[in-house]
């Protein structure tokens, strides 16, 4: 398989989860563009997006979720400004001070 085509198997077992949308926002978002399809798909976009970030899925697990490969769900995080590599500080502080560590064993 390509690093361009989809990371997932249509065999791969799915599970429907639906959602009820209020049918005068529905009629806006018709209006917009946005029918069920392309509402289907934004919307596993935005809730694989909303996982990674908030770390309960991986990298792979939230680009098979949106139906990309890993390839376009970065390019997807990136054009919402969302970090692929997230630390928090003290996680950065932790790894400059294993660095720091390293370079003190092997000077140059």
């Amino acid at each position: 398989m390509s690093v361009l085509e989809e990371e997932f198997s249509v065999t791969d077992p799915m599970i429907v989860v639906e959602t009820q949308v209020p049918e005068d926002i529905y009629l806006t978002l018709q209006a917009s563009g946005l029918f069920r399809e392309a509402l289907a798909e934004q919307s596993r976009h935005l809730l694989a997006m909303r996982f990674y970030q908030d770390r309960v899925l991986s990298l792979g697990q939230a680009a098979r979720l949106a139906g990309l490969n890993r390839w376009v769900f970065i390019d997807l995080l990136a054009d919402n400004n969302i970090p692929v590599i997230g630390y928090s500080d003290e996680e950065l502080a932790v790894e400059f001070a294993a660095v720091d560590r390293l370079a003190k064993t092997f000077p140059r």
